[in-house]
């Protein structure tokens, strides 16, 4: 048994954060073939993704739609799964958390988006290389990353569609 004494010092954000937070993101794309990039004083005013945390029972893809829904407004297709980051303590991030981020691909045919101005102050719809000049967080620009790698990649197939896989 550990004693209090004996345990190592915790910071004030991990007494109260018991695990990491998984949370979902979404890469969404219009019929042009931009990205949606959404601006958060949560990350300092950097780009980001729209997301956010997925509630008890609620499916990863089911939270991507209604994250995106709340924050932006729009009503996406998710694609597929594009990455899985850890953001442990990011110093991009306004709070000392520990996340783990599941990032999708999402289409959309809406462009038009409703900011909850909550979460998100901002947008900008760019091409995925144009994104690159903007102030990204580091997780949003590995996202951006992976999908480019992805949609140069003749072999890459939707695991959403794949039987062996389980979401």
């Amino acid at each position: 048994m550990t004693s209090p004494n004996q345990r190592p010092s915790l910071s004030k954000a991990s007494i109260t954060q018991v695990f990491p937070e998984p949370t979902v993101g979404a890469l969404i794309v219009n019929n042009q073939g931009k990205i949606l990039l959404a601006k958060s004083h949560k990350w300092f005013n950097r780009y980001t993704l729209p997301g956010g945390h997925i509630e008890v029972g609620e499916t990863m893809v089911d939270a991507v739609k209604r994250e995106v829904k709340e924050e932006v407004g729009l009503d996406v297709e998710v694609v597929n799964m594009l990455l899985i980051q850890e953001a442990i303590f990011a110093p991009e991030f306004y709070k000392k958390k520990h996340f783990i981020f599941i990032d999708f691909y999402c289409k959309s045919k809406d462009e038009q988006v409703k900011l909850d101005q909550k979460e998100i102050q901002d947008y900008s719809w760019v091409y995925p290389g144009a994104a690159y000049n903007l102030k990204l967080d580091s997780f949003t620009r590995k996202t951006i990353d992976r999908y480019l790698e992805k949609s140069h990649s003749s072999s890459s197939a939707s695991i959403l569609h794949d039987p062996t896989v389980s979401l």
